[in-house]
C-alpha cells in the first residue's frame, strides 16, 4: 500500500512539471521517512550524495558531452547534411535520407536525441521545403532521425542502462551498432515507400558530379576517423569507454583547434553546455538512488519477480508487457528519466525470464525512440516544432508512419536476438 502512495505521488509531481531528478527524490524521501523514520532517511541522505555518482564509468558521460560539443563547434555537423545531400539528394526523397544519414552521423557525435532533433530542424527542414517537400514529411522524418542518438554509440542512454543494471558498458555500446544501422535503414526505406505512394511529397534534386559528391567529403572525413578510431578502440578492447570518451573529447578538441573554432567565447560556451547536461544526468540519478532505496527497503521488486513469476505468461509475453510499458512511458518522459525509473524494477523480471540483458538494453532504448516522436508529449516533436517553426500537428502526423516501421523493427529484433547480440559476443 505504502508503495502504491509513493509511486502515485511520484505521477502527481511528474504531472505537475516538478523536474524529474525531485520529484523521484521527494517522491522516495516521503516513503523512506513513512517506512523508517527520520533516523532511517537522513542516513540513506547522508550517503547517496557520493554513491550515487561514486563510479567510474560516469566519467565517460561528460567526456562524450564534451567530444560531442567539439564536433559541433569545429562545423563538421552542418557539414554531415550536406554532404549527404550531395550524395543522394537526386534520389525522390533524397534529402529525407540524407537527413536519416545525418541522423545517424549526428547521433554518432551527440548521444543525445533532443540536441540531434534540434540541429537537424535546422538544417534539414529548411532544405526539404525549400525544395517543395510536404512539410509533415519532412517533420516526420526529422523527428525520427534525431532518435538515432540514443541508440548509436556513443549513446549517453546506453551508458547508463549500463550503469544501472550492472552491465558492460562495452558490450551495450557495440550492441547499439547494427540495430543502429537497422534504424537508419528502416527510416530510409519507409521515406522511399512513402514517396512511391505519393511522389509529390518529395521532388527530385539537383544532380551532382562525382568530383562535387568527393569534395563534400572533404569536410566531414575528420569526424568518421575520430568515431571509427573511438568505436574500434572499445571492440578490440584497446580501451575502456571510459577511456575511449576521454580519447573522443581531447580528439574532437583537437579538431575544433584545428578549425580554428576555439575562440575564448566558444570554449566557455561548450564547457558550459557540457557542465549543465551533465549536472541534469547526475541529479537524475541522485534521485533515482533515493527512490530506488525506498523500492529495494519495501521488497517491491522481489515481490514483482514473484508475481509475474506466477501469472504463467510466457517469457515474450512478459517482454511484450514489459515494451509495451516503457512505449506509454515514452510518450510522456524523457529517456533516460525512464531508464532510471524503470530498470531496477525490470532487469530481475527479464533475468528471470532468460534474456540476455545486453540484449533487453538495446531493445529497451530502440523502444524509447519510438515513445520520442509519439503524443501526447513525444519530446523530439516539440523540439522540431520550435526550432522548425511548424505546427506540432504536423511533425506527430509525419511520425506515425516512421513509428509503424519501428514496431515492425523491434518484432524483428525480438524474433532474432543474434542482431543484437552477435557483435558484443566477438569482441576481445
Amino acid at each position: 500500500m505504502l508503495a502504491a502512495i509513493v509511486v502515485v505521488l511520484l505521477l502527481l509531481l511528474l504531472a505537475g512539471g516538478v523536474p524529474v531528478a525531485f520529484s523521484m527524490a521527494i517522491a522516495g524521501a516521503a516513503g523512506l521517512l513513512a517506512k523508517g523514520g527520520p533516523g532511517l532517511l537522513t542516513g540513506i541522505l547522508s550517503t547517496t550524495s557520493l554513491s550515487s555518482v561514486n563510479s567510474y564509468e560516469l566519467i565517460s558521460i561528460p567526456m562524450f558531452i564534451l567530444m560531442a560539443e567539439f564536433v559541433i563547434l569545429s562545423g563538421i555537423a552542418d557539414h554531415l547534411f550536406k554532404a549527404a545531400a550531395t550524395w543522394v539528394g537526386r534520389i525522390p526523397g533524397g534529402l529525407a535520407i540524407a537527413t536519416a544519414i545525418s541522423g545517424a552521423g549526428f547521433g554518432a557525435i551527440s548521444g543525445s536525441s533532443t540536441a540531434a532533433a534540434a540541429t537537424l530542424s535546422a538544417t534539414s527542414i529548411p532544405a526539404m521545403l525549400k525544395q517543395g517537400y510536404e512539410p509533415k514529411f519532412a517533420c516526420g522524418v526529422v523527428a525520427i532521425s534525431g532518435t538515432l542518438a540514443m541508440l548509436i554509440p556513443p549513446s549517453i542512454a546506453l551508458i547508463l542502462f549500463g550503469i544501472i543494471a550492472d552491465v558492460s558498458v562495452g558490450k551495450l555500446l557495440i550492441g547499439g551498432v547494427v540495430p543502429g544501422i537497422l534504424v537508419t535503414f528502416t527510416i530510409i526505406f519507409t521515406v522511399l515507400y512513402l514517396v512511391w505512394r505519393d511522389p509529390s511529397r518529395a521532388p527530385r534534386g539537383i544532380r551532382h558530379t562525382l568530383g562535387e559528391k568527393l569534395a563534400a567529403l572533404q569536410g566531414i572525413w575528420p569526424m568518421l576517423v575520430l568515431l571509427f578510431f573511438v568505436t574500434g578502440v572499445i571492440y578490440t578492447g584497446v580501451a575502456t569507454p571510459t577511456e575511449a570518451s576521454a580519447i573522443g573529447a581531447f580528439g574532437a578538441f583537437v579538431i575544433a583547434g584545428v578549425a580554428g573554432r576555439l575562440g575564448g567565447p566558444h570554449l566557455l560556451t561548450a564547457a558550459m553546455k557540457s557542465l549543465r547536461s551533465t549536472c541534469m544526468i547526475f541529479m537524475i540519478l541522485l534521485g533515482a538512488h533515493i527512490f530506488g532505496y525506498f523500492f529495494t527497503i519495501t521488497g517491491v521488486t522481489q515481490q514483482l519477480v514473484t508475481t509475474v513469476g506466477g501469472l504463467g505468461l510466457s517469457p515474450y509475453m512478459v517482454i511484450a508487457v514489459i515494451l509495451a510499458i516503457v512505449l506509454v512511458l515514452g510518450c510522456f518522459m524523457d529517456q533516460i528519466a525512464i531508464l532510471v525509473l524503470t530498470v531496477p524494477v525490470m532487469l530481475p523480471i527479464v533475468k528471470a525470464s532468460g534474456f540476455d540483458p545486453v540484449w533487453f538494453g538495446v531493445i529497451m532504448i530502440v523502444a524509447g525512440e519510438v515513445g520520442m516522436v509519439t503524443p501526447p508529449v513525444g519530446l523530439n516533436s516539440f523540439v522540431v516544432a520550435r526550432y522548425a517553426r511548424r505546427p506540432l500537428s504536423e511533425v506527430f502526423i509525419g511520425s506515425w508512419p516512421h513509428v509503424v516501421a519501428h514496431l515492425f523493427l523491434i518484432a524483428l529484433l525480438v524474433a532474432a536476438p543474434q542482431l543484437v547480440t552477435w557483435l558484443p559476443s566477438l569482441m576481445r
